[in-house]
């Protein structure tokens, strides 16, 4: 009898993964923002535009839950 295997997409949308790539998201996409964003931050201008806000925290928080659920289901699959 073949087992029932969660998704790759139920792994992606796991609380755990979720919970971890906010966390690195949030890390990594601030050390982004300071990076690329300093003179802006120093000088107490706002970058115009919600992309340019959130794509430092979209990038890590995507990358990290992807290799997440790949990481479980490669553990899963042996």
């Amino acid at each position: 009898m073949m087992e029932d295997k969660p998704s790759f997409f139920s792994d992606w949308f796991a609380p755990s993964t979720i919970k971890r790539a906010l966390f690195v998201g949030g890390l990594v996409g601030t050390l982004l923002r300071l990076i690329n964003q300093w003179q802006a931050i120093v000088d107490g201008t706002v970058p115009i535009g919600w992309l340019k806000i959130m794509l430092p925290y979209l990038v890590p928080y995507s990358v990290s839950s992807y290799s997440t659920a790949a990481g479980m289901r490669d553990c899963r699959n042996g």
